[in-house]
């Protein structure tokens, strides 16, 4: 047995990638055993599984390659005198047979067994069988469906839904943005004790052929400053590119960069056959431009190389990485080692500041502060400092584009031949229903904006951090395009409430070239109009 062999059992290539019942080869079946991570929805179906009496059903759903099979396979042989598994939903018993079809006649032996159902399923089955499933499964089917628009599922108390999607994969916090599952299962692969048999079989071909690319590699991934930055990659797919982070593709993704023949830091960015690897190679630090980094380009290109450099070149040789080529690999290499106070130094430091994860930060600390608050003075205060700076001025430079010198607090609503109207209005946000709302933990991809207009509540706005960061663009002079659709498209339903609003109002702002007018309706009885 060797690395690359016991490490292949993480790629989606591999059969070891989806669980099933057979009896596994027990060398390969004890290393995936060793990786193996017990997670909080684990937890609550293993609670759910024990204590389920006779006529309920458990349903375990998600997505593909969320880790499904792994949990029920883990307990189905365990249970199976006791309880009723249907392990995928997806599937039928044979050629002739729906998976609808089949879930109507596990439905119907359920009714007739005196055992609890464990049913795993994807929500995409769900849905499709709570319109297609059969009308004697009507109850079942209620059931679901309530569910599904997440209303309350007291109609069928006997069912249980245990939903992947609440059990978040990332967590924000003002100390550490993570991956609980990610991190326990980077650091249970390359835990440096005999015990892990990865471990050992990595010392094993050091000792015997030196360093290669994969045990460089692996010796790499042991590093937590490695670990950290690929959980902030990871993080960072999820919350600008909207990409989900599921087991197996985390378990591939992992192989990927591990067993492709460069370094890790390069292979962390070529965009390989993995939706994670796909998403990532957006985020490569080669591609930033700055005074240092261009500098440290020429010089890498020039041959100079500074003393600290050098020690930096040698600490990195203590983890067999040695000959890299070119600039970009470098810059790959710091990046991924930037926290790690071991191994760089002034050099580095001054190079890895370019590599700033503020907006991650900025956007945590305001998901957080809507989350947690309660109406304190210290939180208003906080919180009002996003809504007054970023939110309210973006919104009102993005609705004054094409009337840029308007005053602080007044917005254009329209224009008839030449003459600008605009109206004064009093937007801020609206604390009341931030407290009152609170937040989704497990929606890290999001938090609601509350906003109102002259009293007026306006819908909540979902705030994801793109929108963030074009907020802040706004704000320093960009102009949104084509290329902003989905943000733009948010932005206009947001100035579609505040037109309305100023519909309403007693005092209209007309102005045009030098000519400037306001025009108060007194009463409803008669219009004053003044030179402004």
């Amino acid at each position: 047995m060797d690395l690359k062999t016991a490490l292949s059992i993480l790629s989606k290539s591999s059969p070891y990638a989806v669980s099933t019942e057979r009896e596994s080869d027990g060398k390969l079946a004890s290393y995936k055993n060793h990786i193996y991570i017990e997670t909080d929805i684990e937890a609550d179906f293993k609670r759910e599984l024990i204590s389920a009496q006779s006529h309920e059903i458990v349903f375990l759903c998600g997505s593909s390659g969320d880790g499904k099979s792994e949990i029920l396979t883990r307990y189905s042989q365990k249970h199976k005198a006791t309880h009723d598994f249907h392990l995928d939903a997806t599937h039928s018993f044979n050629p002739s047979q729906t998976a609808i079809q089949a879930l109507d006649d596990r439905f119907s032996e359920f009714k007739a067994s005196n055992k609890p159902l464990i049913v795993g399923i994807n929500i995409g089955m769900l849905g499709n069988y709570a319109v297609e499933g059969a009308e004697i499964h009507n109850g079942i089917k209620s059931s679901i469906l309530a569910f599904l628009e997440n209303r309350p599922t007291d109609i069928a108390p006997n069912h249980t839904f245990l939903d992947f999607e609440k059990y978040p994969k990332f967590t924000l916090s003002n100390e550490e943005c993570t991956s609980d599952f990610a991190a326990k299962f980077l650091a249970k692969l390359t835990e440096p004790s005999l015990d892990n048999p990865f471990y050992a079989l990595y010392r094993n071909e050091v000792e015997k052929r030196g360093y290669k690319h994969l045990t460089a590699n692996f010796a790499l991934l042991s590093l937590p400053a490695t670990q950290k930055t690929l959980i902030d990659l990871l993080l960072k797919t999820r919350l600008i590119k909207d990409q989900f982070l599921t087991a197996r593709a985390l378990l591939d993704f992992v192989f990927q960069i591990l067993a492709m023949d460069g370094y890790l830091f390069d292979n962390l960015f070529s965009g390989a056959d993995n939706e994670l690897l796909e998403q990532i190679q957006e985020f490569d630090p080669s591609n930033i431009h700055t005074r240092k980094i261009d500098e440290f380009v020429l010089q890498f290109g020039l041959g100079i190389e500074d003393q600290d450099f050098i020690g930096f070149k040698n600490r990195v040789a203590e983890y067999g990485v040695f000959e890299v080529e070119n600039a970009a690999s470098y810059l790959r290499l710091v990046y991924l080692l930037r926290s790690n106070t071991e191994i760089t130094n002034d050099y580095v430091d001054a190079l890895k500041a370019d590599f700033d994860n503020s907006l991650i930060e900025q956007y945590a600390k305001i998901w957080l502060l809507h989350g947690e608050f309660d109406g304190s003075v210290k939180q208003k205060k906080e919180l009002n400092k996003f809504y007054k700076e970023t939110l309210e001025t973006a919104i009102q430079l993005y609705c004054n584009r094409n009337s840029p010198l308007l005053d602080k607090g007044t917005f254009f609503i329209s224009e008839y031949n030449g003459f600008k109207m605009a109206v004064e209005l009093d937007v801020k946000a609206n604390f009341t229903a931030i407290k009152n709302t609170g937040l989704a933990k497990e929606k890290v991809s999001a938090f609601y904006a509350y906003i109102q207009v002259d009293g007026h509540e306006l819908l909540p706005m979902p705030v994801s951090i793109n929108l963030l960061a074009l907020l802040i663009k706004i704000n320093q002079g960009y102009r949104p395009n084509k290329h902003d659709k989905n943000a733009v498209l948010l932005l206009d339903e947001v100035l579609e409430q505040i037109v309305s609003v100023a519909n309403q109002k007693e005092s209209l702002f007309i102005f045009k070239d030098e000519q400037r007018y306001k025009i108060t309706n007194a009463d409803d009885e008669y219009f004053e109009v003044s030179g402004m």
